[in-house]
Order: C-alpha cells, then sequence, then structure tokens
C-alpha cells in the first residue's frame, strides 16, 4: 500500500534547482576548507587565502538563493528535491555562522590592531620586529595614540598586572602559561641584576585560520613585588575583531590565578643540623 501511495510522487522528477542548491553548498564547503588550509599552513600569503575563503562564502550564499527558487518551484510544480534543499540551507548555516558573528564584531568594535597593558611605554618588539617587515604586514611600533584612546573606552580593564611575589617568580610562571597554549617563543630574557628585567617575545595564532598575532612581555622588579606589562598586536590587517584583547585579559586572569597560588605556598625551611658534639679526649 505505502508503494502505491509513493508511487506518484516518486515518478515525479527532482527540481534541478534543488540539486544546484545542494551542488553549490558542497562546492562552498570544499573552498572554505581550501582557504583555511591555504593560509593556516602558508602555501600562500593571506590575500589570496582570504579571497577563497571570501569566496566560498558568496558561493554559500548563492546556494541558499538557489535553494529558495527551488523551494518556490517544488511548490509550484510538485517535483523533489525538498531533502537536497534542506541539506543545502544545513551546510549553507554551519558554513556562514561564524562570519556572520565577525560581521557583528566588525561593526561593533574599533578599527585597532595593538593592545598593550601600557600605552605610554609598551613593551617593544625586538626580536618579532624582523618579523614584521613583509608586505602588508603592520609595523612594529606601537600603533599610537588613537589606538590608546579606542582601548581605553572599549577595553578599559586591560591594566598592568601588579603581583605580589619576586620578578624571577613572575617571569617562570608566566612562561610556564605561554609554554601551556604553545605560543611559540620568539625570545626570552630572565630577569638579571642590577635592572632586573626580564622579557619573552613569542606568536599566538587565530583558532581556524591561524593568523599570527605578536605577543611582548615586560617584568619589572617592584621591591619584593612585580609587575608585568603585555602587549599583543596582529601582524596582518588592520583591526582585530577583539582577539588580542580576549588574549591579553585571559593571560592576566591565569597569571594572577597562578600568582596567587604561587604566594599561598608555604616556604621550605632548610633542616638545621644538631650540632655536633665534641670529640672525647682519652687520657692515657
Amino acid at each position: 500500500m505505502a508503494r502505491r501511495f509513493s508511487a506518484p510522487y516518486q515518478s515525479e522528477p527532482v527540481s534541478s534547482l534543488a540539486s544546484w542548491a545542494r551542488n553549490l553548498a558542497v562546492f562552498a564547503v570544499v573552498a572554505v576548507v581550501v582557504s583555511i588550509i591555504i593560509v593556516r599552513f602558508d602555501f600562500l600569503e593571506p590575500k589570496p587565502g582570504l579571497a577563497t575563503f571570501f569566496g566560498g562564502l558568496a558561493i554559500s550564499g548563492l546556494s541558499i538563493l538557489v535553494g529558495l527558487a527551488g523551494f518556490a518551484a517544488i511548490w509550484q510544480n510538485g517535483s523533489r528535491g525538498m531533502a537536497r534543499i534542506l541539506l543545502a540551507f544545513l551546510i549553507d548555516g554551519a558554513i556562514l555562522a561564524y562570519p556572520a558573528y565577525l560581521a557583528l564584531q566588525y561593526r561593533k568594535l574599533p578599527a585597532i590592531y595593538d593592545i598593550t597593558t601600557d600605552p605610554i611605554d609598551p613593551p617593544r618588539f625586538e626580536a618579532l620586529a624582523r618579523l614584521r617587515t613583509g608586505e602588508g604586514a603592520n609595523p612594529a611600533v606601537y600603533a599610537g595614540l588613537y589606538s590608546a584612546e579606542q582601548q581605553r573606552h572599549f577595553y578599559p580593564d586591560v591594566e598592568p598586572v601588579e603581583l605580589e611575589i619576586s620578578v624571577d617568580r613572575a617571569y617562570a610562571i608566566a612562561l610556564q602559561l605561554v609554554n601551556k597554549r604553545k605560543w611559540i617563543v620568539i625570545d626570552e630574557r630572565a630577569p638579571q641584576p642590577p635592572r632586573r628585567i626580564g622579557r619573552i617575545e613569542a606568536v599566538a595564532r587565530t583558532p581556524i585560520m591561524g593568523f599570527r598575532e605578536d605577543i611582548s612581555m615586560r617584568f619589572v622588579a617592584d621591591g619584593d613585588d612585580s609587575r608585568v606589562d603585555i602587549r599583543s598586536a596582529s601582524r596582518n590587517f588592520d583591526r582585530d575583531l577583539g582577539s588580542n584583547a580576549a588574549r591579553v585579559k585571559k593571560f592576566i586572569d591565569d597569571l594572577n590565578t597562578a600568582a596567587d597560588a604561587d604566594a599561598l605556598k608555604p616556604v621550605k625551611k632548610t633542616p638545621v643540623a644538631p650540632p655536633k658534639a665534641p670529640a672525647k679526649t682519652v687520657k692515657k
């Protein structure tokens, strides 16, 4: 009986628009994945990879339009293909969801790419400076007054880190956190007398595309305590969509937590050896 009722439907042709919507969605996935591989593994410069990425997004948008046209055609003539349209919409939604969120961030967040806890005297890029000289790379010098004003307005909680531990412990803890995050350490200099200023320079990468963002940290002794300043700046593009500020704030939180835990550790006392009894002299 089921075959008898489904036979008329099965005899209807499949909508070509539905097939095109599905095929375009699959092609969009391929284009987006290829673009991510191109950028993340440095097969090409970021610009060609981004062109491929946005091309994939455009194809995904075209797939939605074709799917809507296919839906209207199926509604009119009763042809098959609704499952293909729904599959296309599912794929397109997965592709476009995160870029749509980034588009909102693009409109909401400031056009800056350089975040620091000390805009007056930001940690310098020294070893990293030679990596920021290629075509399209942002300069190694701090972005300036406009960036500082925008940061103060949008990210007021990015401030210097004051720790109640020695500068040597602050440096060691920060280096552990850097290695835990698998950032690529370019240069590390532990605090040394007489000035006791330590530095760490490292490279982080964004989660999906793997864009490089450079980090510099400065560790300064403040009596028995220490002060840590952090700078994170995108190597390419004139805005970071909040990624550098998020990285700095998360690192500050983790550094404060680790420093508080380190300060609570009991100080190990070296055992004092009991005094030796004087040797007895034997009278003959």
